[in-house]
């Protein structure tokens, strides 16, 4: 079954799929999850209520429109450009993140979100 959310940030809105991994059946498991977005570079990022820790597929380097969990500070994290860790235009995560999905339109729409807007992300069908 493909598993899919929506999230909703500022102006923006869309979807994503999530992958078999044990932190997207967390997540999906959590939601729907609401937060105030945090941006660092073109990463957003937000407190969610799931603790989990780093797994073998943990990476920094990221894809864009990608989706991490950042078990250092229990956040969900999209990737949408680069961030002040990148060393070319791929985003780069401040530490090791856990992926779990990927956004499926223009991840570089975020872009228009500022810091403090809400965030919520939810299960969508499809």
């Amino acid at each position: 079954m493909t598993r899919k959310i929506q999230i909703a940030a500022g102006k923006v809105t869309q979807t994503a799929v999530l992958d078999d991994s044990p932190t997207a059946d967390a997540i999906w498991n959590a939601l729907p999850i609401e937060g105030h977005a945090n941006l660092w570079g073109d990463e957003i990022y937000f407190n969610i209520p799931v603790h989990l820790e780093e797994t073998e597929d943990a990476r920094q380097e990221m894809d864009v429109g990608e989706l991490g969990y950042w078990p250092v500070g229990t956040t969900f994290c999209i990737f949408f450009g680069p961030t002040p860790a990148s060393v070319g235009e791929k985003p780069r995560a401040y530490s090791n993140v856990n992926p779990f999905g990927q956004i499926e339109g223009d991840a570089t729409a975020f872009r228009t979100v500022t810091n403090g807007e809400m965030v919520t992300v939810s299960r969508t069908e499809g």
